[in-house]
């Protein structure tokens, strides 16, 4: 899994439910966010569903696509994370090396 893609899983994990949201935690560009979170629900890892388009009018903007990781994805996410974690000090003496 990219860090990329790990940003933006841990981005939903955190609470952060719609992709605008998920730009601006992850600071992400939208041809990359939209992608990874399509893929991400075709593989399972992410469910997603349109809120009340009555409601979001009734607010004055348009319905908004809310992301929710599965239980699946909430695995891949601690995996993910702890491969990264572990990659840390290898890397860290490796710069040092240098």
């Amino acid at each position: 899994m990219s860090p990329t893609t790990l940003s933006v899983l841990q981005a939903i994990a955190d609470g952060v439910a719609y992709g605008f949201d998920i730009l601006d935690v992850t600071g992400l560009e939208s041809g990359t966010v939209y992608p990874i979170l399509s893929r991400l629900e075709r593989d399972g890892l992410v469910r997603s569903h349109w809120e009340n388009e009555t409601r979001a009018h009734a607010q004055g903007r348009p319905a908004r696509r809310n992301y929710a990781l599965t239980a699946l994805g909430t695995r891949a996410l601690e995996t993910a994370t702890a491969h990264y974690a572990a990659l840390l000090p290898s890397l860290s003496r490796a710069r040092k090396a240098r």
